[in-house]
Formats: structure tokens, sequence, C-alpha cells
């Protein structure tokens, strides 16, 4: 894929999933903004790129309001000229179960992820309808924002919102060529490695450099940083001109295109349906396959 002449923005991009998207777009030919709070990772990130012959610059900035947003836009532009490529993956994580969540826990992260998605999308649609030659929205969800996750209220709740928004961008900014996708990554992450059916594997791979085993690469998605970046790469490009309003999936050797929620099972009742009415046949009925919910907990072979 070649991305010569276009410049991107990633938030969250000093380290983890964010500089393996930031590298790759840069290997790919294009000029990248490197974001995140942490003014030393930015600098380091930044290094890692020039010095693989990659054009990029920093912004160190707290992704959620609209004043980072604008600070992320402008240094696109005024750096490289202009602004083609948005990947919003900057976010936090406050777990906690729903009875001992606080409101800072939900607010925070809600900002970051969902508010910070906005502000940043908001902006580059902005721009990228000025310079009126489309543009590509890369937004990063997750599989708890499809399925829920224990302990995830804030997290999940916000990654399904994400999928929502790139589905409405997706119909409003079509007529101006910009297009808008959901990514759905799984990778060995800082995150991922605390989960216990994972850990061993990845310690291990870690210890001797050998690939993730293909139960974890195949069953469950899971693999690299590296290995999720390409479809970052693929939605950047020109290729990619006809791929909008999806929820793509990544990790490991899988590759996945998430279904829009949608009616399963439907019943009718003739005048319409009384609370006995659904009790007495809803077992019977629409509830008789309920739907599964929460990420399905892993499991080794063998164990």
């Amino acid at each position: 894929m070649d991305l010569q002449g276009k410049v991107a923005v990633v938030t969250g991009s000093g380290r983890g999933l964010g500089l393996a998207y930031a590298r790759a777009l840069a290997a790919a030919g294009a000029s990248v903004v490197v974001n995140d709070v942490d003014a030393d990772v930015v600098d380091e990130a930044v290094g890692t790129i020039t010095a693989a012959g990659g054009r990029a610059t920093g912004v160190v900035a707290a992704v959620g309001d609209s004043e980072a947003a604008e600070q992320l836009t402008e240094a696109a532009v005024r750096e490289f000229g202009r602004l083609d490529v948005l990947v919003t993956n900057a976010g936090i994580l406050r777990d906690r179960v729903l009875w001992k969540m606080t409101d800072d826990d939900f607010d925070s992260v809600v900002k970051v992820h969902l508010r910070g998605t906005f502000t940043c999308a908001r902006a580059a649609a902005v721009r990228m309808r000025e310079q009126g030659e489309g543009g590509r929205l890369i937004l990063i969800s997750s599989p708890a924002g499809q399925r829920g996750n224990f302990g995830q209220t804030n997290y999940a709740a916000a990654k399904a919102g994400i999928v929502a928004m790139a589905r409405t961008w997706a119909m409003e900014l079509g007529r101006a060529g910009i297009t808008v996708n959901a990514v759905v990554p799984v990778a060995a992450t800082e995150m991922t490695r605390t989960i216990p059916a994972f850990a061993p594997a990845i310690e291990e791979a870690e210890r001797t450099g050998t690939p993730l085993p293909d139960w974890l690469r195949k069953d469950e998605g899971l693999g690299t940083v590296e290995d999720v970046a390409g479809l970052i790469t693929f939605l950047a490009s020109d290729g990619a001109k006809d791929v909008t309003g999806q929820a793509i999936g990544i990790g490991g050797d899988r590759l996945a295109l998430w279904a829009h929620p949608k009616e399963g099972a439907v019943a009718f009742a003739d005048g319409g349906w009384s609370a006995d009415a659904i009790g007495e046949r809803w077992h019977d009925g629409v509830g008789a396959e309920p739907e599964t919910y929460g990420i399905p907990a892993p499991t080794a072979p063998g164990a």
C-alpha cells in the first residue's frame, strides 16, 4: 500500500497498538502526527519513526476536549500541509463492577474514548471537507463494545458508541468522499497479558522469540500489535475507498467482519402484545434461543 503524500494523525500512538499503527502508516509513506500525554514517550515514538526513514512530528495532549482535537489537526496542517487520515486510538481503563464504579471512573473513560473520538473526528472532518479530496476516519473499538465485558461498563459503553458513530458518520460524510470504519483489534498488549489464559503463552513467546501458538492466533485471533497494523494501512489507502460503515475485527491470523445488530427471532400477535401474552409465549417463541453476551473465556488446548 502506497501512502506517499498522505498525512495521518494517530491519537494515543506513543506506545502499544497506537505506535504500531503510526509506524505502519509511516512505513507505507504517510507523514504521521504522533500523540500521547507523556512528552518523553512522544519523543521516543517520533524518533523510532524518523530513524526508520519516516516523517513524523509529535503532539503532547490529553484527548477528549475540543482544544486537543484542534491542536492535533493544526499540527498536521502546519507540519505537513494537510490531513488525510485520522486514527482514534487513545484510551484509558478504569475497570470496576457496576456497584463499585464511581462517577469519575465512568466519566474519565467515556471522555477519552467516546468524546475524544467525537471531538477528533469532528475536527478532522471539517478539515477534510475543506480540502475537498476525501479522507479516512478509522475509529478503534473493542470486542468489549460488541459483546460486553465484566467490570467494563464504561469501556464497553464507549466502544459500542464508537461503532455506532462510525456507521452514522459513514452516511453523513459519504458525499464528501470520507470513509469511516471501526476497527475491533485483539493483540498481546499490557492489558491482554494480564488475562490468565493468555499470560503463559505470551510470556513464553516473548522469552523464546517464537510465534504465539496457533490456538491463540487462529481460535482467539490474538497476535502481536504488528498483526493489527496492516488493516489500518489498508483502510487508509486508496484501495479502501469503497469500504465504509463497517466494523472490522483483526488479530493474529484472523480477519473478520462484525455483523450489524439486527433482529433475530420475530413473532407477531394480532392487535399487539400484552404482558401476559409475552409471558405465555416468550420461552417457546422469540426467547427460545437467547443471544449470548460477554467475551467468551479463552481456553488453551488440554486445559
